[in-house]
């Protein structure tokens, strides 16, 4: 059931739902269907503006995911399943960070959300912006996967589902009004504040550094700190500013759309105003590989909760 009180955010109660797993052979109606994602499942889905087959098999949803390679099925049911468990324990898993009000002024915000993994109580949170060229979002391939090994850590993680086909700006905004909400609940959601960092992937990891860059402000949030980490895996993104915050870099070396030339620039000059980058370059890769298992890029997901370990500790 869900709520809507007047200045809030209406927030998604999901538990108590049957926790039924998925698997390979589920099916894209499956997911629409599921109790446990009752009222939200097609934000799960990548496409705003695609009727479906809805008899396609999950091992094939990788064909929904133009721009990314490497999506394993398994990866995708895995995390889809730790969303259903954490519904059959009773959590909510999905929340509403814009009002109804806010909904009825520009319908398009109906698009939104965020996705909740629980890591341990009062830990920094990550907020996680999956790519997709701003025509779609994948979260199921470098969005939930990636919050799930996150939680696993100890940290709370966030998946974004931002506004797609309208550009990076009004998708940026989502992410500011995401991060608003959060600090704004940070008691009832029972997530630390100090220490948050942002996490994006092709398009989403141009809206995460954005903020990085800029603040929260800049696009309409709320007076915030910045984040103390930006996670950005292969993008070209190249805006930066004189005091970014510790930046992790993830790319393939065969990257067409992303390429580690277009990278380094923007590296270059985050080391010479003074930012921290770790800034890795993966072999025999090219764009989307998500968590990249069974690559050479297996692990990295470890490598940066490591690095933005070290700038949470007091």
């Amino acid at each position: 059931m869900a709520h809507d009180r007047s200045g809030e955010s209406k927030v998604q109660v999901a538990g108590g739902a049957d926790a039924v797993p998925l698997s390979a052979n589920s099916s894209i109606r499956d997911i629409l269907n599921h109790p446990a994602f009752s009222g939200f499942g097609r934000r799960i889905l990548p496409w705003v503006d695609r009727t479906y087959d809805e008899s396609m098999r999950l091992a094939d949803i990788g064909s929904l995911l133009p721009y990314h390679t490497q999506v394993r099925p398994e990866t995708v049911v895995g995390s889809l399943n730790r969303m259903i468990d954490d519904v059959g324990k009773g959590r909510t898993i999905f929340y509403d960070f814009y009002t109804e009000a806010q909904k009825r002024e520009d319908p398009t915000k109906k698009q939104t959300g965020l996705f909740f993994f629980r890591g341990k109580l009062g830990a920094p949170f990550a907020v996680i912006a999956p790519g997709g060229g701003f025509s779609y979002v994948g979260s199921v391939h470098e969005g939930f996967p990636y919050a799930v090994e996150i939680s696993k850590k100890g940290y709370n993680a966030f998946v974004l589902k931002y506004r797609v086909g309208q550009g990076g700006t009004v998708a940026t905004q989502d992410l500011a009004a995401a991060i608003s909400y959060i600090f704004e609940n940070a008691d009832t959601l029972r997530v630390g504040t100090q220490g948050y960092s942002l996490w994006g992937s092709s398009a989403g990891a141009r809206i995460a550094a954005s903020i990085g860059s800029h603040g929260v402000a800049r696009f309409g949030g709320k007076d915030l700190p910045k984040p103390v980490v930006v996670v950005m895996a292969y993008t070209a993104h190249s805006d930066h500013s004189s005091d970014d915050p510790p930046t992790f870099v993830v790319v393939g070396e065969h990257d067409g759309i992303a390429p580690p030339s277009a990278m380094e620039r923007r590296i270059a000059a985050l080391r010479q105003a003074g930012t921290e980058v770790d800034y890795r370059k993966y072999k025999n890769l090219g764009h989307g590989f998500g968590l990249g298992t069974g690559t050479s890029a297996e692990g990295w997901i470890a490598d940066a909760i490591q690095f933005w370990t070290k700038f949470t500790r007091n």
